[in-house]
């Protein structure tokens, strides 16, 4: 089963909500659609479920329209965060309610819909739950239940939108464990919503990640921790600090900034400005620092250092409280980036921010020689 949305495009009166979405989902895949809060995500994923209809675009299932099908047609299993059990009906009931419904050509007897909520409840670990009913169960077996009845379809694709958003934490990170390993001994073509980064990274073979309905960036965990391909991504991420600098044969340089340990970039020489997460910025005391500290705080592990730079630049860095002595509002200290992204101009600062992060004789570059 390949499925393959083309160009996709859907608006709400004035707004576009999915702004020409092209995917290819591959048999077997587990995919995650990863995003803020109305970059639409779960308007995606209620078209493929035929909840809803695109304005333009195409989707196609092994190269079937799939548009021109109803959603009783689809034959796709949803699964919702609120669970959407039938309070009236027992577990068992529940999960048989899908093939009970299918029309009486497709629908399976009785006795094979039996024998198919008993396997179901076995592999989902909820046997012994089959006769109480969803206001006796915890929010974690409510949520397999809700997998069961869309498993017992033997659905071409599985969807669900924020399944785990209603729990707490720790029954959160058990369940995603779960459904990765109930996803790898089913083998069906999974898609599910979240914003949640962890969850998308530790579940998903690809993570697609959307933003304001346009697809921002596709890719594996790693790839896109470690390459955003966009300052949206960056952002996304946790990349919350922006720093101005000038590109010279590939290096970023900026007044103050230790830059040697970033690798090369293959661009133009010009303004640009980098990306880092503040666990990945240094601070170290210099009476000659361009930056200077406005505010420490401690997390008990950690000490959260607010530090302001040249033309009003503002920058956070995180680092080990017990190694971060020294370190104290109005001081001023030199910053060392170890890891970052750039992207070619200035995202977001105001003024003359290239000059601002271009070199002068009286704010020399770190480590010049190494750049």
């Amino acid at each position: 089963m390949t499925m393959t949305i083309s160009h996709l495009i859907r608006r709400f009166g004035p707004v576009e909500v999915l702004r020409g979405i092209d995917l290819e989902v591959r048999k077997g895949e587990l995919i995650a659609l990863l995003g803020p809060s109305g970059s639409g995500k779960t308007t995606l994923l209620k078209i493929i479920a035929g909840l809803d209809w695109p304005d333009a675009g195409g989707l196609a299932v092994n190269g079937q329209d799939w548009l021109a099908r109803k959603a009783q047609e689809r034959r796709t299993g949803f699964v919702f965060q609120h669970y959407a059990l039938f309070p009236h009906m027992k577990v068992a009931d529940n999960v048989a309610f899908g093939l009970t419904v299918l029309p009486r050509a497709q629908r399976p007897s009785a006795a094979k819909i039996r024998a198919r909520v008993e396997e179901l409840l076995h592999f989902l670990q909820i046997a012994q739950l089959a006769d109480r009913y969803p206001g006796e169960l915890s929010g974690g077996q409510r949520q397999r239940v809700a997998l069961g009845r869309a498993l017992a379809i033997d659905p071409e694709i599985l969807l669900l939108d924020e399944p785990f958003g209603a729990l707490d934490a720790q029954v959160r990170r058990d369940l995603r464990r779960w459904l990765r390993e109930v996803h790898d001994a089913t083998g069906t073509t999974t898609i599910f919503v979240t914003h949640d980064q962890e969850e998308a990274f530790e579940l998903a073979d690809r993570v697609v990640i959307m933003g304001a309905g346009r697809i921002e960036q596709i890719g594996h965990a790693d790839e896109i921790y470690d390459h955003p391909a966009t300052p949206f991504v960056a952002r996304f991420l946790g990349l919350t600090v922006e720093i101005p600098v000038a590109l010279r044969a590939g290096r970023a340089i900026a007044a103050g900034l230790d830059t040697s340990l970033l690798p090369r970039r293959a661009m133009a020489d010009g303004p640009a400005t980098l990306f880092l997460r503040p666990a990945d910025l240094r601070p170290a005391p210099d009476p000659e620092g361009t930056f200077r500290v406005t505010d420490v705080s401690s997390t008990g592990a950690l000490l959260r250092i607010g530090l302001e730079g040249p033309a009003g630049c503002r920058a956070e860095a995180e680092v080990p409280r017990r190694t971060a002595s020294g370190l104290a509002p109005g001081q001023t200290v030199r910053l060392e980036a170890q890891a970052g992204q750039i992207f070619p101009g200035q995202t977001h600062l105001g003024g003359d921010t290239a000059a601002a992060a271009a070199p002068s004789a009286d704010r020399p570059i770190l480590k010049e020689s190494h750049l």
